[in-house]
């Protein structure tokens, strides 16, 4: 995985640009927070002209017009809080659709050996609890950033002007809050990271187990499994209780600092109330105003702690969005003359960077139109030389045509546009047994629908249940069997009408009847199109134009059933253990 050369800029300030398009909410809302924090630092001087003037001098006309212009002050203010936070949601909530819908494509992009190396617990983490860490720091920023310094400052400038005694307070509180806010934090930051590693881990467990249920209980690990998922969590829930404790004693010590300072402020304001130089209202102002200040030293403390979790997310964010895709199309959109021809030229192939080949010096040529069948023991590569046609993997060495051209060449959905893959596993998703099919061609109408499955040997199994075509299977065709999925899947291939068909070991759920009903109709209804099938069975191939025979990663012997019983003993031998040895000395 290569990173983009993005500059040198932190994660969560280059993931700032998903906001410019919302820059006018992103500007309205700190702007009318500001007018909030202008109007609640006037409160405390209103109040202290109603004690001072009204209350100590009964001045009840003063009382009520001071008071209706608090409750004036106070709605006016209250609306641009209402205001502020409207707009910072606003652009926080466009943010995180922006940015979650761009790094949901770039995973999409991204090579199967790429999300290989994330991993899928780490990558669903990513997409939904990283990318709400950085928009709820957004959402924040755009208020409290604003609304922190202004009271700080406000608080300050009003406290002072009432008496510059209270700046000693304020010099010996303000240090002290500063301190233990920059050490808890500094202990907090690095554990942010490893939380969000401890909920990939969560996650991955949940992922496998959800996905391998059946497996789990057909050999009945559930209390494996419930262990190793306990383990997973109990390691989240001690990291998080390390970040959590961490922040537990950050608001008491600035609650006990605070109260220190409000019990400061009244010793100071009697002493100065008592030798005449001030009123008791200014007092009360005093300590609203240093409250205030003290406060908002609190909400920079909240700010630092969504900054650091935001950042470690960020950093996460950045890692996929920075992730080039390992395998990138080519631009020779023009159309080749030939249809359905593949072609390997001294393919070499292994995953990672060591390890033995899976498939080495592959020469092969597959004709227009050809069926050609790929027999080999498990291991052999035959899976491996499927997903190198359709650019799933490149070749270590060597190169692959297509209709004539390397497949390097070819933007990718134009190379893949021309194939069709039926893969081993069949790949089913939540929706209708029609939509599933229409996978294949998203404009097919009903009756093409219907005619693909079946040329599957589908239909009659689809118009067995109660919806028919509209029947709604669950994720992965839970409610489905396994030969049932493999002939949804075949059909969704069908529809496609691609120029090559390739088959993964995807006819192993099948009866030989069905088999051979199925092999019918893909040759009268798919007549022209090239046809690569991967088979474990001898049976689901001996009627191809041709067979090759896969041995350690390399063709061993290649020709027509009958060809490979008089000339391979490689296939003999799989032909025997099949059928059996009278039956291949009869043949």
């Amino acid at each position: 995985m290569k990173p983009s050369a993005a500059g040198a800029a932190p994660p969560h300030t280059r993931l700032m640009r998903y906001l410019k398009p919302y820059w006018l909410f992103t500007l309205l809302s700190p702007l009318v927070m500001a007018g909030e924090v202008v109007f609640d630092l006037l409160q405390p001087r209103l109040m202290s002209s109603i004690v001072d003037d009204g209350v100590l001098n009964g001045n009840m006309r003063l009382i009520l017009t001071t008071g209706l212009l608090m409750l004036l002050f106070t709605l006016i203010g209250g609306l641009c809080g209402v205001g502020g936070a409207a707009f910072g949601t606003v652009a926080a909530q466009n943010f995180g659709n922006d940015l979650r819908r761009d790094l949901f494509s770039r995973v999409m992009g991204l090579s199967l050996s790429q999300t290989d190396a994330f991993t899928t617990g780490s990558l669903v983490t990513r997409l939904t609890n990283d990318v709400t860490a950085v928009q709820d720091l957004v959402s924040m920023a755009l208020r409290m950033f604003v609304r922190a310094p202004l009271s700080f400052a406000g608080g300050v400038v009003m406290a002072l002007a009432l008496n510059v005694n209270f700046g000693l307070v304020l010099a010996v509180a303000l240090p002290v809050q500063l301190l233990v806010v920059g050490l808890l934090l500094s202990k907090a930051s690095p554990l942010f990271g490893l939380v969000q590693k401890k909920l990939d881990k969560v996650n991955a467990v949940v992922q496998e187990n959800v996905a391998g249920a059946r497996m789990v209980k057909a050999y009945v690990r559930e209390d494996y499994e419930e262990a190793r998922f306990q383990k997973a969590n109990d390691d989240l829930m001690q990291t998080s209780l390390r970040v959590q404790k961490l922040m537990a004693i950050l608001n008491p010590i600035l609650m006990i600092v605070m109260n220190f300072s409000v019990v400061a402020i009244i010793l100071i304001g009697g002493f100065q109330v008592e030798a005449k130089a001030m009123q008791v209202g200014q007092v009360m102002a005093a300590v609203t105003y240093v409250t205030q200040i003290l406060m908002s030293i609190m909400m920079v403390s909240m700010m630092f702690q969504s900054i650091s979790r935001a950042r470690a997310s960020a950093a996460r964010i950045r890692e996929v969005l920075d992730t080039l895709p390992a395998i990138a199309g080519g631009e020779d959109g023009s159309v080749p003359a030939e249809k359905g021809r593949i072609v390997f030229q001294g393919v070499s192939f292994h995953y990672g960077a060591s390890g033995r080949p899976v498939l080495e010096g592959i020469d092969l040529d597959v004709r227009p139109g050809e069926t050609l069948a790929i027999l080999g023991a498990t291991g052999a590569g035959k899976t491996t030389l499927c997903n190198l046609i359709p650019r799933f993997y490149d070749p270590t060495q060597g190169e692959i045509l297509v209709d004539g051209r390397p497949v390097r060449d070819y933007p990718l959905d134009t190379l893949r546009s021309k194939i069709a893959f039926v893969l081993q596993k069949s790949e089913l998703f939540s929706g209708t047994i029609a939509d599933n099919i229409r996978w294949g061609n998203p404009d097919a109408s009903d009756q093409q629908v219907e005619a693909a499955a079946r040329v599957a040997q589908a239909d009659e199994f689809i118009r067995g249940f109660k919806d028919g075509y509209q029947t709604v299977i669950g994720e992965k065709g839970a409610s489905l069997s396994g030969g049932q999925k493999q002939r949804l899947s075949i059909a969704r291939a069908v529809l496609r009408r691609p120029e090559i068909l390739l088959f993964d070991d995807s006819t192993s759920a099948l009866d030989l009847g069905t088999e051979s009903r199925l092999r019918e109709a893909l040759a009268r209804e798919m007549k022209g199109t090239t046809v690569v099938m991967v088979a474990q069975r001898v049976a689901s191939v001996i009627h191809a134009d041709r067979i090759i025979v896969l041995e350690n990663g390399r063709i061993a012997a290649s020709g027509r059933h009958e060809e490979l019983l008089q000339t391979s003993s490689i296939y003999r031998d799989i032909y025997q253990s099949q059928v059996g040895k009278e039956a291949a000395v009869h043949a």
